[in-house]
């Protein structure tokens, strides 16, 4: 072979170890590398000229959604959007044995020479090793979750998690103090990932150890705040959003540490904000806090979120902010229809106009009866 042989593009694409893949506008394969063939066991005779969703790879994400509608997938998103991907996304992709395959993804658009999107490009590597580990940090993690969210007659607990990776920096628990009263927390550590995960730790610690003063969030608050700078080092923080709930009266009492503004909505969709001045967690340990009341009537809820549902920016970079996560919420038919996270994710990116949202994403809601 040549030295021009190998500067040939076809070479140098079947040399890489990552699969790689290209598909026009409408998705229909044009090009299959030898390596997405030793990956997934699919030739070029079997996809080029079919469309990746056409019972190929059929890429669902790690909460087992498929991805090969409209909004999820990654691959058309990075062309509507003509945006490449920022940081790789696991994905599942089915082999032709049936089996699933964890892979590591990254797309890009594809352009003609007047900068028109033609096409886009997926590569993927095989991500098992990598995956194995972090499936078993995810179950130690979810276990730090309180998911088993109480039952009471006089009051629904809804809570719904869509990590940024598959584990992440948001950390929330409810948990029953007495036979009227629940304590709650929502937190989001700075960034994502391993790291932040590994702080969510020392929350679920802290948690633990101090929920039994949540009678008194404020108390609770500093109690939390003096211990987490202890383990803090690396300028890492928390922000955070507290509380009490008392369920006979219908009544909240929060201490906010830099976090988001708890939301009460009212049956008819109108809502009230209540927030509390306060440092995130691990910034300065003597930080002192403010409670703040409200009370509530029957069929109220309470609404808790973490940046990543406000913190979205769209084209020209306008953040969602609480209003728009209101009105996408009532676009979705809430506060009458339950929420439903999938629908609200798709929402969420169509708004942003990326292939992913940029962070970890949790909503609690506690509902009146």
């Amino acid at each position: 072979m040549s030295e021009a042989d190998l500067l040939l593009p076809k070479v140098i694409l079947d040399s890489l170890n990552d699969g790689l893949y290209v598909c026009d506008t409408d998705r229909k394969i044009v090009y299959w590398s030898k390596s997405a063939e030793r990956l997934t066991g699919w030739s070029a005779a079997d996809v080029v000229g079919r469309r990746c969703m056409d019972n190929i790879l059929n890429h669902i994400d790690i909460d087992g959604r498929h991805l090969c509608g409209e909004e999820l997938c990654p691959l058309r998103r990075c062309m509507v959007t003509d945006r490449p991907s920022a940081s790789p996304a696991i994905i599942f992709g089915q082999m032709k044995s049936g089996d699933r395959l964890p892979m590591a993804v990254t797309v890009a658009p594809l352009h003609d020479e007047n900068g028109t999107v033609i096409g886009g490009v997926e590569t993927f590597r095989d991500f098992s090793e990598s995956y194995a580990n972090l499936e078993r940090a995810k179950q130690i993690q979810t276990l730090s979750l309180e998911h088993d969210l109480p039952a009471d007659a006089r009051i629904a607990f809804s809570s719904f998690y869509l990590p940024h990776d598959l584990i992440g920096g948001d950390f929330f628990a409810i948990r029953q103090l007495d036979c009227d009263h629940y304590g709650f927390i929502l937190a989001d550590v700075m960034g994502h990932g391993v790291a932040a995960a590994l702080h969510t730790m020392e929350l679920s610690s802290l948690w633990n150890r101090h929920c039994r003063t949540l009678v008194r969030p404020a108390q609770f608050a500093q109690l939390l705040n003096r211990d987490l700078c202890k383990f803090v080092r690396d300028e890492s923080f928390a922000t955070a959003l507290c509380g009490v709930i008392d369920a006979s009266r219908r009544t909240v009492r929060i201490a906010s540490a830099g976090g988001p503004t708890l939301v009460v909505v009212h049956p008819d969709g109108s809502a009230d904000q209540l927030s509390a001045d306060g440092l995130p967690f691990g910034l300065i340990a003597q930080a002192s806090y403010e409670e703040r009341e409200i009370c509530c009537s029957a069929e109220d809820a309470l609404l808790m979120f973490t940046d990543g549902a406000v913190e979205v920016a769209d084209p020209r970079g306008n953040l969602l902010g609480i209003e728009g996560l209101l009105g996408q919420l009532g676009n979705l038919g809430y506060p009458q229809a339950d929420i439903r996270i999938e629908a609200l994710q798709e929402a969420l990116l169509t708004y942003s106009n990326g292939i992913r949202l940029e962070d970890d994403l949790t909503l609690l809601e506690v509902r009146f009866r």
